[in-house]
């Protein structure tokens, strides 16, 4: 038995050696049985079969408490992993039960939006259309800068700055990757079979280069209320208060819409749109979360008469039962046991709907999206032939869900390798939008998608980072218009590190990294981590909690596991990140170290 003087008692069958330069001690762990202390130290590294390496065992939180099993390490991206944020297509619960606001119109005139729309359709490559911006720059390099003062310069426009700004240059040098324009990529050749189950002329194919937006943009005109969670700085990247990164492609519905409505004349056969971009939102850290991500959206839209729309409902469905007709079925195992509508958990927009014409528009909606999961999960099983994976039959169900701007709402999940993954979001399209976009006299649905969480499962990548790699090792093994399973090509040791705190009080930790002063938020730490250690950090967990029983100030502990997927890290460049963590935790949150 091996005591310190600050943890508790820890059983150990095998002492290898004593690291004088650290001051630590360094074991391998042989079937050793722990007492309380028993996440601290090497035995995460045994669950995942790995030796730590000297000087990288974790450091300790006194007067630990309570301590949490860390989750078995899963090389797909499962569950609520890649969720969105509450309201933004999410798929967790928090957004569940939210009432959203009357929509807002928009003052802007459609010629000022402020959108760039290039198309990426084959048919439209050669001629990109554009709404033009004040801010689009022509023939302007795509690089990022920074100017002294309250200005910075993304991409050759400058953006004022005010309190709310809370996007580090880390973020900002993502902005001209554009990983999905890049034809090899995998996340580019998961966007092109996406888009090739909408093809035109009913469907165009689009992505949006530029993620800065207004919040009106953002979240007003698509109902989110004032105080929303998404709205929070801890939850969303300013660069002023009413200018942010987008964090979903929805923030670009209004303006696709009034495109639908302006090519009437011109384009008159294009009724739907899918559209691709990158989004940025400030998450947790771990192989399954990334602040900035990839997501498509995609609608269909259809006519019904300007004057009383609801006296000529049956024509209406009509109408769109036979375009219903004209989709390709499936043989996949459905599951949509809940009616279409309910009049508490999935309610009809009844001011502007009849249920005739919602039954037939969901049967649309659901019919194309069960198509394109069925395209993706039969490439992914042809991907997965003479692996270890499982093939069982692709099942597919439908879950009712809430969100900001459509109603009724539903998740689509899919039964892979044993468990139900959420894949997307969608819904009927709430009318306010239709009607604040200058389409009153459509109807229609929408969906939402992450890339990544696709591509994950469609190329089987264990770890969200690789798709911001540079190394060839990666890059090498994706081909345009082909699915292959990724071979890893390296699994370089982890260390882990700890850093406990005591909050500064229980309603407010000072100048947070989310801007201003507000309570300390979980997301702070992860900005921090990232900010530091960047990519070199594959996940950080809290993995303690304790408040004081006499002054009740709370300590907190959180877990970091410093792993690069191309190198080994050596001692000393961990260490002094780790070190960084240390002092930009304090500066920036105003915590005191334990």
């Amino acid at each position: 038995m091996i005591n310190r003087p600050d943890m508790t008692e820890v059983a150990l069958c095998s002492l290898v050696e004593i690291d004088v330069e650290h001051g630590c001690l360094v074991w391998l762990l042989l079937g050793t049985e722990f007492t309380r202390t028993e996440n601290y130290y090497g035995v995460l590294n045994k669950r995942r079969n790995i030796s730590t390496p000297r000087s990288c065992q974790p450091t300790t939180h006194p007067a630990s408490a309570q301590n949490t099993r860390p989750g078995n390490m899963r090389l797909i991206a499962t569950g609520r992993a890649l969720r969105a944020g509450s309201g933004r297509w999410s798929i967790g619960p928090s957004a569940r039960g939210r009432r959203g606001l009357p929509l807002l119109r928009q003052q802007q005139p459609h010629a000022a939006v402020g959108l760039r729309f290039s198309s990426s359709s084959p048919a439209s490559q050669t001629q990109k259309e554009k709404i033009e911006s004040p801010r689009t720059t022509a023939g302007s390099p795509r690089r990022f800068s920074t100017r002294p003062g309250n200005q910075i310069i993304v991409e050759g426009r400058p953006y004022a700055t005010d309190e709310w700004m809370n996007t580090p240059d880390t973020i900002l040098s993502h902005v001209s990757r554009r990983l999905y324009l890049d034809e090899n990529h995998p996340l580019a050749i998961t966007r092109k079979l996406i888009e090739s189950q909408f093809p035109g002329p009913v469907f165009g194919n689009y992505v949006e280069e530029d993620p800065i937006v207004t919040t009106e943009q953002n979240f007003d005109v698509l109902g989110f209320p004032p105080d929303h969670p998404g709205r929070s700085r801890t939850d969303t990247y300013y660069i002023n208060e009413k200018t942010l990164l987008r964090t979903h492609t929805s923030a670009h519905q209004s303006a696709y819409f009034r495109r639908i409505n302006s090519n009437e004349k011109i384009r008159p056969e294009e009724e739907g749109y899918t559209v691709t971009a990158d989004v940025y939102r400030r998450d947790s850290i771990d192989r399954s979360h990334y602040p900035v991500f990839h997501q498509m959206e995609g609608a269909r839209l259809w006519k019904r008469p300007r004057v009383d729309p609801l006296k000529h409902a049956a024509e209406t469905a009509s109408m769109i039962w036979k375009d219903v007709e004209k989709i390709p079925s499936h043989d996949v195992v459905v599951e949509d046991p809940n009616p279409t509508i309910h009049p508490e958990r999935n309610p009809l927009q009844a001011d502007h709907h009849s249920a005739e014409e919602v039954e037939a528009v969901a049967a649309h909606l659901k019919r194309s999206l069960e198509r394109m999961v069925v395209k993706i999960f039969s490439e992914a099983a042809k991907a997965a032939k003479g692996s270890d994976a499982g093939q069982e039959p692709l099942k597919v169900r439908w879950v009712e869900a809430y969100f900001p701007f459509t109603s009724p709402s539903w998740e689509l999940e899919v039964f892979w390798q044993g468990d139900w993954l959420e894949i997307l979001g969608c819904g009927i399209i709430k009318q306010d939008l239709l009607i604040n976009s200058d389409v009153p006299d459509r109807i229609g649905w929408a969906f939402g998608v992450g890339l990544e969480r696709i591509a994950m499962l469609l190329f089987n990548i264990p770890d969200i980072r690789l798709f911001w790699s540079r190394d060839e090792r990666f890059l090498s093994q994706f081909t345009a218009g082909k699915i292959t399973r990724f071979e890893p090509f390296s699994k370089h040791p982890a260390c882990y590190k700890d850093v406990a705190f005591w909050l500064r009080s229980a309603t407010s930790s000072g100048g947070s990294a989310a801007g201003g002063v507000v309570p300390f938020h979980e997301n702070d730490i992860m900005e921090i981590v990232r900010d530091v250690a960047g990519d070199l950090v594959e996940d950080v967990k809290l993995v303690d909690e304790f408040t004081h029983p006499k002054t009740g100030r709370k300590s907190l502990c959180y877990r970091i596991n410093y792993r690069s997927l191309e190198r080994t890290l050596t001692n000393k460049e961990v260490n002094e990140l780790h070190e960084k963590v240390r002092e930009k935790l304090v500066e920036k949150t105003g915590v005191e170290l334990r």
